[in-house]
C-alpha cells in the first residue's frame, strides 16, 4: 500500500461520501478503493469510516485524520511544485 495514494483516496471518499464515485473518477473498480481504505485502516489500527448500505460517515478518528491528510497532501504538492519550478 502506498500511503500517499491511500491518503488521497481517503480524502476523496470523505469529500464525495462515496466509494463508487471515487472509483469512477479514478477509473478503477470500487473494490480497489475499498481495499485501499481497508488497508489504511488496518495500518492505522483504527476505523476511519462507519459504513452502512446507505450512508458513509467519518468516525472521530477519521475526522481528525482527514484534516491531517489534507495538510500533509498540500505540503507534498507544494514541495513538488517548488522543485519542479527550479
Amino acid at each position: 500500500m502506498d500511503r500517499f495514494d491511500a491518503m488521497r483516496l481517503f480524502v476523496r471518499v470523505a469529500e464525495l461520501g462515496s466509494f463508487s464515485a471515487v472509483a469512477l473518477q479514478a477509473g478503477v473498480a470500487r473494490s480497489v478503493v475499498t481495499r485501499q481504505i481497508a488497508a489504511l485502516e488496518t495500518y492505522l489500527g483504527v476505523k476511519l469510516m462507519a459504513r452502512s448500505t446507505r450512508r458513509l460517515a467519518l468516525t472521530s478518528a477519521g475526522s481528525a485524520y482527514l484534516e491531517k491528510c489534507r495538510v500533509i497532501l498540500n505540503l507534498v504538492e507544494a514541495a513538488e511544485a517548488d522543485v519542479a519550478a527550479e
